[in-house]
């Protein structure tokens, strides 16, 4: 009986012992307060920021907005083209096409730095890297590319064209205006088939609409989107996005009035 009640009393012990509350436990029927948070470690080292070379043109204009929807840290490298900053060594070692823009990341693939060059190129590289704006399905990105590579092969270059026959020839040239002002109507017109009924090109907001949307402002200085009605609504959507607005910002107060000299480096080069 002596054992018997020994025994109990042992377990009523053992009870008491377990209802106790643990410190530093989360249970709010227990009454314990939550553990405070760790801070961060003060060696944390903050992501190293991504180099852009740049001017503010609409090829430029694609990385900025990239980087702003990305919402990566950055550093802006000017390269002033109306100056012939596109043709020193240093800039040549990261743009051998003389061109901007350009990035080095310094946290490239391995961990080392990299360096890209042609927007194209810069728009997938850093789609992939950071996985947004550039889908993981096949089929979905094979939309996404056939739209950035019909911007980088048709609607950038004629366009381009067509503003600089347009805005900076010096002889006036009927022929030359009217066959590359047409060829960015046709262009138009294709990307106002393929908005009717669709928000953005290739499905939803990608690189593919980041290539495009810049080079379709720039033309609408030389050509109306009156009889675009659905390209026009897509230009006033993107170009509402917070990110697209600060991206279409930087650096434009770099850019000025086109004199002459500026011209000369500009136009009719040939290779070095």
């Amino acid at each position: 009986m002596k054992k018997a009640k020994a025994a109990a009393s042992r377990e009523q012990a053992s009870r008491g012992a377990a209802a106790k509350p643990v410190k530093g436990a989360t249970s709010k029927r227990a009454g314990g307060r939550r553990p405070a948070r760790k801070k961060a470690s003060k060696s944390a080292k903050k992501p190293a920021s991504i180099a852009l070379y740049y001017w503010p043109t609409p090829n430029g204009h694609k990385i900025s907005i990239m980087l702003e929807e990305l919402g990566v840290p950055y550093e802006l490298k000017p390269v002033n083209i109306g100056a012939g900053e596109q043709f020193t060594p240093a800039f040549l070692k990261i743009s051998p096409n003389n061109r901007m823009p350009a990035i080095i990341d310094p946290a490239g693939p391995g961990a080392r730095p990299v360096s890209v060059f042609e927007s194209g190129a810069i728009l997938q590289y850093l789609g992939r890297k950071f996985g947004r704006f550039y889908p993981q399905g096949a089929r979905a990105r094979i939309d996404v590319e056939e739209w950035l590579f019909w911007q980088v092969g048709g609607l950038g270059p004629m366009a381009g064209q067509a503003n600089h026959f347009v805005s900076y020839a010096k002889e006036d040239i009927p022929y030359a205006k009217k066959r590359y002002t047409d060829e960015v109507h046709r262009l138009f017109g294709v990307m106002n088939t393929r908005l009717a009924g669709r928000k953005y090109l290739a499905g939803a907001y990608s690189i593919a609409d980041m290539a495009c949307w810049s080079w379709v402002v720039s033309s609408t200085r030389f050509l109306s989107l009156d009889e675009f009605p659905h390209l026009a609504a897509w230009k006033e959507r993107v170009g509402a996005r917070p990110a697209v607005k600060r991206g279409f910002a930087v650096g434009a107060e770099l850019r000025k009035p086109m004199g002459d000299a500026q011209k000369k480096i500009l136009f009719g080069q040939r290779a070095r």
